[in-house]
């Protein structure tokens, strides 16, 4: 897969996406997810939000990106080729542990799930779900954040 970088966000006037951004907090989302035609999804989805999304599309290049520039967020699918994610959070958590991490799923074991709690992952998303809960859990991520920055 070519390495792809995408920023959509879309302006609060756009027409065609008005009456869908209400987010709180607009963030810079790594997105981490082998299936090209579900990354633009997830992407465009995000945009509409008000998120600027930047697609890897394997864990090696995911890292790579958060070695380099820290986004605000990983939303980041469980099963990836190579270097799976729960590869790749171990990976993060090895240098970061306060970077929000959003596993996409919808094949996990019970084993993975207990495995990607313990590294700490920050939300867990059904992929059937992800469109319908995302803004939820990036508004729990800022949230935290928030409550972080006050400490």
């Amino acid at each position: 897969m070519p390495l792809h970088t995408l920023a959509v966000t879309w302006k609060k006037n756009s027409s065609r996406y008005n009456d869908r951004i209400t987010p709180e907090v607009f963030m810079r989302l790594l997105l981490i997810e082998d299936d090209e035609a579900v990354a633009q999804v997830l992407a465009e989805a995000f945009g509409s939000q008000g998120h600027e999304t930047i697609i890897r599309y394997t864990g090696e290049d995911g890292l790579a990106y958060v070695a380099s520039e820290r986004p605000d967020a990983v939303v980041l699918d469980v099963r990836l080729p190579r270097l799976n994610g729960v590869a790749v959070l171990r990976q993060i958590r090895s240098t970061d542990l306060a970077l929000p991490v959003i596993i996409l799923t919808g094949l996990a074991t019970p084993g993975e799930v207990a495995e990607l709690h313990r590294l700490g992952v920050t939300e867990i998303i059904e992929k059937p779900e992800v469109l319908r809960h995302f803004k939820d859990a990036l508004a729990r991520i800022a949230n935290r954040e928030r409550l972080h920055d006050a400490t």
